[in-house]
């Protein structure tokens, strides 16, 4: 199995200011090669970067320049770490463009840096997911994996259910 992660920034990715004192965070090296070298993972995989985004400032040509880097990988499992702003609208764009493979997207609600963060689980259920589901466009978010239109967020907690 290969599966082919992309980075497009968000909270699962923000890391310590290098320049700044410290009151700001900015994004660097996608947070799952930090995971994936933990997991010491059975399967063949590659990290790409689309792009480094708050997610409340990804574009429609953002998503276009997703879906078209998505499209161009021979891999037919794709995990996506994206903020979780929008991470449903990303979903539902990428749905709409009969993509013959499987596509997870996930993040984080604390940056991965965290020691109390989300992202171990969120991007392990994401793994599992992609090698189970077929093709679609699913979001693996606090445990739970469903298709992209079955997916809800919890507007008071941020959990998505």
């Amino acid at each position: 199995m290969r599966i082919t992660f992309i980075q497009t920034g968000g909270t699962i990715d923000k890391d310590y200011p290098r320049a700044s004192g410290g009151w700001a965070f900015e994004f660097g090296l996608p947070a799952m090669n930090r995971l994936l070298e933990k997991l010491d993972p059975s399967f063949e995989y590659e990290v790409l970067t689309a792009f480094q985004k708050d997610s409340l400032e990804i574009s429609t040509d953002d998503r276009r320049q997703l879906l078209e880097l998505i499209l161009a990988q021979e891999s037919r499992r794709i995990v996506v770490t994206h903020g979780t702003d929008t991470m449903l609208e990303t979903a539902e764009y990428l749905s709409r463009h009969a993509i013959d493979k499987t596509v997870v997207i996930t993040g984080a609600m604390r940056p991965e840096r965290f020691s109390n963060s989300d992202a171990p689980l969120n991007l392990g259920c994401a793994i599992a997911a992609v090698g189970l589901q077929g093709s679609g466009v699913f979001v693996a978010m606090h445990g739970v994996v469903k298709h992209h239109d079955e997916i809800r967020r919890d507007t008071d907690t941020g959990k998505f259910y």
